[in-house]
């Protein structure tokens, strides 16, 4: 497994709540154990206090997006070397069923499940999966969605860093916003020509007068 991929741990995890919506879905055991995903032995250790748990990370992590977004490199830097601190990781060298051409395991540093409880494990393991994407791509990559009211967290990995919204939904959410605005504003620039249009020619009737 790619040290990258922990990096959507983050990500899933701070797009369980939509605060411009005052949307949270992460409000049951059950929801904790989805981030997860299937098959991941840490979920069935989650607790009613994981919950909470969850959700103090969930905004400290949010906190890391919204510095970076906002073009505070050291702040989020800072608030995520905290994360790292609190939540240190367990690496081990793992093959599993992965195999090469040969046949040979293909080993890989893998990420081991924190001993405590599911909270700091996840924690542990989206904080370094951030950590892994900031300093390999900048922090200019971590981004918060920019079509209101959606301010749901991205990785930016576009070759030209180009990369604004969370999903192709949103993004044709703004273009069709944008267009929409600049045809209001045509339409209004059109109908000041036409009564600009209409009180020169009253003006040049009066004179002939």
């Amino acid at each position: 497994m790619e040290l990258a991929h922990y990096s959507d741990y983050a990500v899933r995890l701070v797009n369980t709540e939509e605060p411009a919506r005052n949307k949270d879905s992460l409000t049951s055991v059950d929801a904790v154990r989805g981030l997860f995903g299937t098959g991941v032995q840490a979920a069935r250790r989650a607790t009613d206090a994981d919950v909470t748990r969850f959700r103090n990370v969930r905004g400290r992590l949010r906190a890391v997006f919204e510095a970076a977004d906002g073009g505070d490199h050291v702040l989020a830097v800072d608030l995520l070397n905290s994360l790292l601190m609190e939540f240190p990781v367990s690496p081990q060298v793992s093959g599993h069923e992965y195999l090469d051409d040969e046949g040979h395991p293909n080993w890989h540093i893998h990420l081991a499940d924190h001993p405590s409880n599911a909270s700091a494990g996840y924690a542990a393991i989206a904080s370094f999966g951030l950590a892994f994407h900031l300093t390999e791509h900048g922090p200019d990559r971590l981004g918060l969605c920019q079509a209101a009211p959606c301010r749901n967290a991205y990785l930016d990995t576009s070759t030209n860093r180009s990369r604004r919204y969370c999903s192709d939904r949103c993004a044709t959410r703004a273009n069709v916003a944008a267009y929409r605005a600049r045809k209001r504003l045509e339409a209004e620039a059109s109908g000041q020509s036409g009564r600009n249009a209409d009180t020169a020619q009253d003006a040049r009737a009066l004179s002939e007068l």
